[in-house]
This record gives structure tokens, sequence and C-alpha cells, in this order.
């Protein structure tokens, strides 16, 4: 073999191991990024977290119900009356958990989550929870910001205003809210509200669809 051929091959040989490496490099790198994506995502979605809010806790547990709810959704507060209902009817056998999941086109759905979760950290969720579906008719669908209003709930409600306004202004009190509803995304939330059941996504046409779906589940 003539010292032209030798240096040919020896070249040829040298840029496919630069090539097998850069092969190499750029897998792994993705593997990498892929990784870091899912921590930072906190793995596989779940249904409920440990820092869900559960409204009702049943001490003799059958069935766990989660909505993903929007404040400012005039079909939540719809079927807000049922979910009250069957949270008294079944208070010893079904948890009620409720996940935001405030709708970008809603002006003020997004604060009203805020303030809700602010309440949440006084001990007050079920109080500001409440008030939100039993006004929404005065402050829902408002295109300008609705904060003061729901400030002046705090009031109503005696809660520490120091702290509830350096709630409302955490921006871990707003990451709160925004992985409630990554998280949902990721479960295939795309409206509000949504419903699981027993970790399962429930389909509703009415109140009465998810009436039936509960006591099915109770049902011995």
């Amino acid at each position: 073999m003539t010292t032209r051929r030798i240096l040919q091959s020896v070249l040829l040989l040298g840029v496919a191991g630069l090539i097998a490496i850069l092969v190499w490099f750029i897998l792994s790198s993705g593997t990498d990024d892929t990784d870091a994506e899912a921590a930072t995502q906190g793995g596989d979605p779940q249904v409920v977290r440990d820092d869900s809010h559960v409204i009702n806790q049943a001490p003799d547990e059958k069935a766990v119900l989660v909505e993903f709810l929007d404040f400012e959704c005039e079909v939540c507060r719809a079927y807000y009356p049922t979910v009250e209902q069957l949270r008294e009817q079944y208070s010893d056998e079904l948890t009620l958990v409720i996940r935001y999941f405030p709708i970008p086109s809603h002006a003020n759905a997004n604060n009203a989550a805020i303030a809700v979760e602010a309440a949440a950290r006084q001990g007050e969720l079920e109080a500001m929870y409440q008030q939100m579906y039993a006004t929404q008719a005065d402050w829902g669908e408002a295109r300008d910001s609705k904060a003061h209003v729901f400030r002046g709930f705090a009031e109503e409600m005696g809660l520490d205003m120091a702290q509830y306004d350096a709630d409302v202004a955490d921006a871990d009190v707003t990451a709160r809210v925004q992985r409630d509803f990554d998280e949902g995304v990721r479960l295939g939330v795309q409206g509000t509200p949504t419903f699981f059941l027993d970790g399962e996504k429930v389909s509703v046409e009415n109140p009465g669809d998810l009436t039936r779906a509960v006591e099915a589940a109770l049902a011995p």
C-alpha cells in the first residue's frame, strides 16, 4: 500500500471516529434535556399531589373526586351546588379535592385563584372558595382587574391583610397556581370543570351525570 493510500485510510478512520463521538454527544445531550424536563415537571402527572387542596377528607374514604376549576367559569358555578351537595351528603365516604385551572381568556380567573391560594395560606381556603362562586355574577366577565374586589373579601373574612398582600405578590403563590394548571394540561384537561374520580377522568354533560358517577363509585 502506498504512503498516500495509508494517509487516506487514516484520515477516513479519523473522520469516522469524530462522527461517532458527535452522534454519541448529541444523543447523550438529548437524554439529559429530557431528564431535566421531566424533573422540572415533577415526573409523571398526578391527579392529586401532596400539596393539593382537600376540601373534604372523608374518614371512611371510598372515593376521591378531584375538580380542576376556574372561579370565573360559569359552568363551574353551575356545578358548584351539586359538588357541595355531594360533599355534604357523602362527607364520610367522598374525599373532595380542588385544583386550579384558570382559563387564560378569563381576565380575572388567575387573580381569583391567587386570592384563594393566599387565603389558603391563612387557613381560609374554603371560605374564599365559596365566596368566589357566591359573588361570581358580580365580577365575572369583567375585563379590568378585580384583585381589589378579592382583597375586599379577605378583609371581610378578617384575614391578616399585610400577610394577604404579601402572599398575593409572592411569586411562589403564582407558581403554585401555575403548577396546577400545567399539570392539568398534562393530564388532558382542556376546559372547566374537569372531574377525575378515583384517578380517572369522568365524562359528564350535566350535574346529574356527576352525581350518578359518584354514587356508582360509592355503591357497595
